[in-house]
Order: structure tokens, then sequence, then C-alpha cells
């Protein structure tokens, strides 16, 4: 189950709610990320006074050991060396024949997690992610863009592609054509990437049609600027919405970039025009959001 936060207001016209999916990185949980992207909600819920804004932190379903957790060292954080800490996942990356493929074990379940989440407190206007979660945030854009996505994975699944999630159209009561939701209004992907390989081409393939600003770190070694870019070239219009900040892997806090993604949720909610840049966006060279 997610756990929530929202902020309401108690105009008698007010405008229907502003839910947002809030997906953690590899190794976080909910909490953690709540902690990371509290500037964020608060920025969020401020710029939005008129809109009851409702988060949703879906905890990913893979609960990771040891073993996933690379160069994780147990001594920095005074924990037991033979205990993981509390840490988990939407997958696990598998490389096989050399590395030549790629296969996210249980990635079926970790989206299937947001796609309960959504049948359970949804429809929701967006996404917002970090990492793992920024790829899987645009994984779940593409997946709720309808029947023409549910086609595309099914011109993939000739080539070697995997099949449309069933999780992603158990509509229910809530659900819009078979589907557990309508397509989203937007994505945010913070050091977001494009799962590699011809397994998960119907997620890109065509590009996602939904708006994605992708949120890039100058500094970062984790999800460098190249892998980025990738994720980046899969979403229409990606070039026109990009957001580069010059530290790392992190989740950046500071005023410029809280009123960059501010503006483009604007813009994708209320329809508001906003100033871009051909090649992207630089904030440090930014007087507005975009």
């Amino acid at each position: 189950m997610s756990t929530s936060s929202s902020t309401p207001t108690s105009t008698s016209a007010s405008p229907p709610p502003l839910k947002i999916l809030m997906l953690h990185g590899f190794t976080q949980t909910p909490l953690l990320f709540r902690h990371k992207t509290a500037a964020l909600q608060k920025h969020l819920t401020k710029s939005f006074p008129h809109h009851h804004l409702h988060f949703s932190h879906v905890p990913a379903p893979h609960k990771l050991a040891l073993a996933d957790l690379g160069n994780y060292n147990p001594a920095a954080l005074d924990a037991p060396a033979d205990e993981a800490p509390e840490a988990y996942g939407w997958w696990r990356r598998k490389d096989y024949d050399d590395g030549r493929e790629v296969v996210y074990e249980g990635l079926e379940e970790g989206l299937g997690a947001v796609a309960k989440t959504i049948g359970e407190e949804g429809p929701f206007d967006g996404v917002v992610g970090f990492s793992q979660g920024a790829a899987a945030a645009a994984m779940v854009a593409s997946l709720l863009e309808g029947m023409g996505r549910r086609e595309a994975f099914e011109k993939a699944e000739e080539g070697g592609g995997m099949k449309y999630l069933e999780s992603f159209e158990e509509g229910g009561g809530r659900g819009v054509d078979g589907f557990v939701q309508g397509p989203l209004k937007f994505a945010v992907c913070y050091s977001g990437f494009r799962a590699p390989g011809r397994r998960y081409v119907g997620f890109y393939e065509p590009k996602i049609r939904t708006p994605v600003l992708n949120v890039l770190g100058q500094l970062d070694v984790v999800v460098d600027e190249a892998r980025a870019r990738k994720l980046v070239s899969a979403c229409e219009g990606g070039e026109e919405r990009v957001v580069v900040h010059p530290g790392g892997h992190f989740v950046p806090s500071q005023k410029p970039w809280l009123d960059a993604v501010v503006g483009f949720v604007k813009e994708c909610v209320e329809g508001k025009e906003v100033k871009r840049e051909k090649d992207g966006v630089k904030v440090e060279d930014m007087d507005v959001p975009f």
C-alpha cells in the first residue's frame, strides 16, 4: 500500500484534486523519498493553492539483499555487516550472454505495484520518479497511453519484446476503456534512463506521447548524461523538456530547479505556456522556469 500525503483546501468551487504518483529510487524507501522530495512537494503545494494535492509514495515490492547493493558499506552506516539495510527496488537487472541481453527481473511485479495503487487511489494526474523510479515513471506513463500503446507492445512481441502488462488492463470501476486509467498529464524523471534491448521496445516505440520533463545532473556518475539522453530521445518533444543541474545523482532542492518543475507541471495541468530553450534547459541560464 502506498503512503500518501495531502494538503486540503477549503474553497467552495475548488478544482479537482491534483494526484501525483511518487516512485523512489533503487535501494530507497517511500519514507526516504518523501524526505528527499520534501522541498519539491512543498513548492508544488504552494504553487497550486486552489488544488487539493495528493502525493502517493508507492513502495517498490522487491526487498534487496546485500548482494544487490554493490558497493554498500555497512560500516559507514554503523549497520551489521551481515544484514542488508531497509532497501527496495522496482526490479533487479540481470545481464546475459556476456552483457548482450539485459533482463529486468521482477519488472512485472514492480510496475504491477504501481497499477494497484492507481486502481485503489487514482486516477492520477502525473508521476514523479528518481533514478530507477524515474525509469519506472516513464514506463508507467507509456503504459497508460491506451490502445495505441498496447498495439505497440503486440508489434514488439513479434521481435522478442515483452507483453503489455495485464495489471494495467484491470480497469475495474475506475478504469477507462479497459485500462486502469487514462493517460497521465505529465511525468517528471530525475536521473532517469531507458531500459535497453529489444525486450522493452514496446515502451518507447513509438515515442512516449505523455509530456515528460527529464532532470539531469551534469556530475551524475550513476546515470550519466549520455545514458539519460536515451530516455530523452524516447519522448516526443523530449529535447525541449530537459533541465540540467550542475550536481550529481540526487533531486535538486534549490528554488530555480523547483521552479522549473512547477512551471512544467503548470503547463501540463493548466495549459499555461512557458518559455523554452531550443536545445533543452540549463537552469543556471534561466530567468523563468523554461
